[in-house]
């Protein structure tokens, strides 16, 4: 009679610790996420959800969501509660680490960059409230790093080895032709939608605006 009773306590407790250590999202679910960039601190995943498509279970570290178009998400967590999530392109959301499942109920593909904090900490850096020739806003910020919407205007320029003391993840917002060059490599000149670059914290770059008009980006700058 023990025996019988111990059984299925074992099962619950077997498939409970199965969903406490939920998979990888690329691991879990690479039709939808697939790695743009990582380093030793920081993953970027392209997340990519077609009308009425859903994911495993599978968690994340904690993030910041860039979604590139506007999408409603039902977000399905580890205990089952469910919420329901409205997206607008172009804007961002900071996230603590989570286990859940993603389904798109909306009418737009869901198409964005997911920025995933690998460091066990939060980084001591200042980050900046200003920068000369840019228009700055804070999109979402939490205390791994700031999302920022920028606007470069048609004068930007950093000269030849300039260098900040925190990360940045460069994400364009539309087409533009920003020239970057990273660490002396060959610049980046034409950029398109979703672009990505990580310039290092003390790495020496130079960027200059080459449209003679504002370009919008986002920069995820990380203490």
């Amino acid at each position: 009679m023990k025996v019988c009773t111990l059984l299925p306590l074992v099962s619950l407790v077997v498939l409970w610790s199965g969903a406490a250590v939920a998979q990888d999202a690329v691991k879990a679910d690479s039709a939808h996420y697939k790695v743009v960039f990582e380093n030793a601190s920081v993953r970027v995943l392209k997340i990519d959800y077609p009308v009425g498509s859903k994911s495993s279970m599978h968690q994340h570290p904690d993030t910041i969501v860039i979604p590139l178009g506007n999408a409603r998400v039902r977000f399905t967590m580890a205990d089952g509660k469910s919420e329901e999530v409205d997206m607008a392109a172009g804007s961002a959301m900071y996230g603590p680490a989570i286990t859940h499942s993603p389904a798109n109920i909306g009418k737009n593909r869901i198409d964005g960059l997911l920025v995933e904090f690998k460091s066990p900490a939060a980084g001591t850096a200042a980050l900046p409230t200003s920068r000369p020739g840019m228009a700055m806003k804070v999109l979402a910020e939490g205390p791994r790093a700031t999302a920022f919407h920028m606007t470069a205007d048609s004068t930007f320029q950093e000269p030849a080895g300039s260098k900040h003391d925190y990360d940045q993840i460069v994400i364009a917002l539309d087409s533009s032709k920003m020239s970057l060059s990273i660490d002396g490599k060959p610049p980046k000149a034409a950029w398109a939608r979703g672009d990505v670059q990580f310039i290092g914290r003390g790495v020496a770059h130079e960027s200059r605006n080459a449209t003679g008009k504002p370009i919008d980006f986002v920069i995820v700058a990380i203490k």
